[in-house]
């Protein structure tokens, strides 16, 4: 007599049966979805050297393309090098083993038996000149990865060191500005005016070192219309009070698409550039003009002008090149970077043509947003005395 506890049993390990089962069919499925390729390149191959071994007269055709065949899947799999090793040998073997019986039984010359070495040769100096070029590929990408991060590095380097530079400089800055109100002695005075000029210079090297460090960020730029004959008249009219001969040359009313305040940064950084590089009573003159698809900003002076073997360099950071360019002028080498920076985040670009005696022309290349050309105001090339 059967004990009800037989069909539990019999129940459990039919569970059992399938539960294992199942697992299995789902490895079979995902092994075939994984080399489905390699598993039909080698069902194609099996088909040919049955063909080899049925058609001895035209034995080649398919001899051949089945290295045609491994050398595309190769192109696609770049297999190991053990596989590899395996696979050509596996070929090499059917293939010289099928065309060694045909040759044994007179079904071909022993001459067609020399291509099966051959061939194999060529595949494997395909193969090594295949594995240099993925071992140099990786080395490309390990450094370009290794670059990336030095980059970020540097310029999260940069932000952390301007932001802690910020504090210490207000707070010094404040205290010489009031040794400078308040002392009694001129010497005094004197010396805290230079204290405060120096702590204003290195506050504006800890901006700009903010500034270039953000330029890769996507919040960068708050781009919105901006009016170029305005922003001319208006970046005149700030500095019309340094003592210099300001005027206006023609101004177009091209609207571009750009940030405000970014483009009043790099237009106040070539301004100051050339406050520098002028006397008193020189000349400096600001223009903007439509070229073709693009608006062109242009500072000129008639200062020092830049050596000819300089002019490739001034806007690289730190750079501080050219006749009258001393530690006396004030600057750090990071205005005009700061200037280059700003016009490639407007997908612009900048130039300088220059003479030395003669003075520099600085232009600031911007794309033109769809706008009407024409003259702004009756301001044009007026004169202004600083």
């Amino acid at each position: 007599m059967q004990s009800s506890a037989e069909p539990a049993a019999a129940g459990a390990s039919a569970r059992d049966t399938g539960g294992s089962a199942r697992p299995l069919a789902d490895r079979i499925y995902r092994f075939g979805r994984m080399y489905w390729l390699d598993i039909a390149w080698a069902a194609f191959v099996a088909l040919n050297l049955i063909a080899m071994r049925l058609s001895p007269a035209w034995g080649s055709v398919p001899f051949l393309v089945i290295w045609i065949s491994l050398t595309l899947v190769y192109g696609f799999r770049l297999w190991h090098t053990g596989s590899t090793v395996l696979t050509v040998g596996v070929v090499t073997l059917a293939t010289g083993g099928i065309i060694g019986w045909q040759v044994v039984r007179g079904e071909q010359d022993a001459d067609y038996l020399a291509e099966v070495p051959l061939l194999a040769a060529m595949f494997v100096i395909m193969v090594w000149h295949a594995r240099r070029r993925q071992s140099a590929m990786e080395e490309i990408k390990r450094v370009s990865e290794h670059n990336l991060v030095l980059l970020g590095q540097q310029r999260q380097f940069l932000q952390d060191v301007s932001h802690e530079l910020g504090t210490p400089i207000t707070i010094a800055l404040g205290h010489a500005e009031l040794i400078t109100h308040a002392a009694t002695d001129q010497a005094i005075a004197k010396d805290a005016r230079v204290a405060v000029e120096e702590l204003l210079r290195m506050r504006r090297l800890a901006n700009r070192l903010v500034l270039l460090a953000s330029t890769d960020s996507p919040d960068f730029l708050r781009p919105a219309p901006v009016d170029t004959a305005e922003l001319m008249m208006e970046t005149l009219h700030r500095w019309s009070q340094t003592p210099r001969r300001w005027s206006l040359g023609a101004l177009t009313d091209t609207p571009v698409q750009a940030d405000r305040d970014r483009l009043t940064l790099a237009l106040d950084a070539l301004i100051e550039n050339a406050v520098e590089h002028t006397d008193p009573g020189a000349r400096i003159e600001l223009s903007a003009r439509r070229a073709g698809d693009e608006v062109v900003l242009a500072v000129r002076d008639w200062g020092s002008g830049i050596p000819a073997a300089d002019i490739g360099h001034v806007f690289d950071r730190f750079t501080r090149v050219g006749t009258g360019r001393s530690r006396d002028t004030g600057g750090f080498g990071l205005g005009l970077a700061v200037v280059k920076a700003i016009a490639q985040a407007h997908h612009g670009s900048v130039d300088v043509r220059s003479t030395v005696g003669e003075g520099s022309v600085f232009e600031l290349f911007l794309p033109a947003a769809t706008g009407r050309a024409g003259l702004a105001s009756p301001l044009n090339r007026q004169a202004l005395s600083g």
